[in-house]
């Protein structure tokens, strides 16, 4: 059985991004799918890699669940809102704090090649927007998605990581909505 575990990267419990959590985690189930889910505004960690990694900082209780659900996990699922082209700050402090050498990937003494920690797992970003996908790709060269895709994931061993686009969120209807959680819900069958 597939193991996923859901990390939701939006502060606002009130946001779209919390629907669209419990959609994929709704159509997960429905599969047969076992799920664990990540709320990142719930935990109580320091956000600020304060030594780098020069010195290792001892991780809070909740960053050591959030790890053990990451390592139990086949499959990573993001969901988090762009915000001025990139990642909400207490998501990118998740990164930042969490995925550590060591922990998902491993330099090579005198090299610049480095062992992948992650290679057995795949992922999917989940990403919501104030404008259309294709323009945020095009227009802005999609930094979140470049930053969270192919300099965190993939530099860890993620692979293949999907990435779906949601917008423009703002200006969505209701019935716009249901059809984008909908569309959410049949994306957990194909994970």
């Amino acid at each position: 059985m597939k193991k996923v575990v859901i990390i939701n990267g939006h502060p606002n419990k009130d946001s779209f991004n919390y629907a669209i959590v419990a959609a994929y985690k709704k159509g997960a189930l429905e599969r047969k799918i076992e799920v664990k889910e990540i709320t990142i505004s719930e935990l109580e960690f320091d956000v600020n890699l304060e030594f780098g990694y020069q010195k290792r900082k001892d991780l809070e209780p909740d960053l050591v669940s959030a790890w053990e659900k990451i390592v139990w996990a086949d499959h990573l699922v993001w969901v988090h809102p762009v915000w001025w082209g990139g990642l909400p700050a207490i998501t990118k402090g998740f990164i930042d704090r969490l995925f550590l050498p060591g922990f998902v990937f491993n330099y090579r003494e005198n090299s610049i090649v480095w062992d992948k920690l992650l290679k057995s797992k795949t992922g999917h970003i989940i990403t919501t927007l104030d404008q259309p996908g294709w323009y945020y790709h095009l227009v802005y060269g999609r930094p979140s998605v470049n930053q969270l895709k192919k300099s965190t994931l993939e530099f860890c061993g993620v692979s293949p990581v999907k990435v779906t686009y949601i917008g423009i969120v703002r200006t969505a209807n209701e019935a716009t909505r249901k059809k984008w959680l909908e569309k959410i819900e049949r994306l957990a069958f194909k994970s």
